[in-house]
């Protein structure tokens, strides 16, 4: 048998180092040589879309010097063989072109190769190979590289819509599981919170409960910027923007009940890429709604205990970033919505 074409784990398991014995998301490191196995594709990459989290972490230890950005994202990469940041434990994903496909897919799959594709599992499990960062656009949590990375037979991707630019695509797509959450979660005539909603995942949540809650519902963004309340306030789907820092956990739920005559929140989506803001949205909750966590800043650890500590009955869920149908959900709502387009194109493009 070629050695190239070793079978492999569905799963990737075949690529971890170290420890033995885990899922390639949970290792410290993975092989990331470019031979590929026989039921792998490889992907020549053209750029990264590092997790929001993630970038925030690297921008500040860099104190936003480019070649210590690039240094720190390559010495990740160079140390675990995958973008998997040791301090948030996020990653991001990428887009590229299909460069090869195992022989054990052939007929398995809707691809080929010269395929451009955004993969849509995280970075933190996919093995990736740095030649050259060629550009780093540091407004945009994205990294224009020259390398190669491996897809597991069960990582899912999405091919690259021709109606849509690349790099917005790439953008749109980290986050497309939190419009499609969203639009799970929220009901007609409910009060949902989105905790960063001047970003790029929380303008897509506000867009979409403003869509879900109607009319008879109310839409709250916050965010401690005040050119992103400024931006929610121009945009119109938010019923009321409140300029407030979630860590302030006594502060945001005084806000949020000053605008809901004291009811709080049936849902809050948090989309915040910092730290200690999980006690602000369980505050901001009233007994028995539900809280998103799509941020991962979020501790486990800090939102079991913080509500438990409170005496908040809230269900929490974890922002688990596939949903099924979350791709297109997420570029559809840049064909319907002419605004919020514009909005992105101007951001990405």
């Amino acid at each position: 048998m070629n050695a190239v074409f070793r079978p492999g784990s569905p799963y990737g398991t075949h690529r971890v180092l170290e420890p033995q014995g885990v899922m390639p998301q949970g290792a410290w490191k993975i092989d990331n040589t470019m031979s590929i196995f026989d039921n792998e594709i490889l992907i020549d990459v053209l750029a990264l879309n590092i997790d929001a989290a993630s970038f925030t972490q690297i921008k500040q230890e860099a104190a936003g010097d480019l070649d210590r950005v690039a240094k720190i994202v390559q010495g990740i990469v160079e140390t675990r063989g995958k973008h998997h940041n040791p301090v948030t434990g996020s990653g991001g994903m990428l887009i590229g072109t299909v460069a090869q496909i195992g022989p054990a897919l052939s007929g398995r799959t809707d691809l080929k190769v010269g395929d451009k594709i955004a993969t849509l599992v995280s970075l933190s499990l996919t093995p990736l190979r740095i030649d050259q960062i060629v550009k780093i656009h540091l407004d945009k949590d994205q990294i224009d590289i020259q390398g190669q990375a491996v897809l597991f037979e069960t990582g899912l991707y999405a091919k690259l819509p021709a109606d849509i630019d690349e790099k917005l695509a790439l953008a749109i797509l980290d986050v497309a599981g939190a419009p499609a959450q969203t639009a799970r979660l929220v009901q007609p005539g409910q009060t949902v919170v989105v905790i960063g909603g001047g970003g790029k995942s929380g303008t897509l949540c506000v867009y979409e409960a403003k869509k879900r809650a109607g009319p008879s519902g109310c839409v709250i963004g916050v965010s401690p910027f005040e050119k992103d309340c400024a931006r929610m306030r121009q945009l119109g789907w938010a019923d009321h923007t409140l300029q407030v820092d979630a860590r302030d956990a006594l502060g945001l739920m005084e806000a949020v009940a000053g605008v809901t005559q004291g009811r709080l929140a049936d849902v809050v989506i948090n989309c915040v890429n910092i730290p200690n803001t999980e006690m602000g949205s369980i505050l901001a909750t009233r007994q028995h709604g539900t809280i998103y966590f799509f941020s991962m800043a979020t501790s486990f650890t800090a939102a079991a205990l913080g509500a438990e500590g409170v005496g908040k009955d809230v269900q929490m869920i974890v922002g688990n970033g596939y949903a099924t149908g979350h791709a297109d959900h997420a570029l559809g709502l840049l064909r319907e919505s002419p605004a919020l387009r514009a909005l992105f194109e101007e951001l990405y493009v």
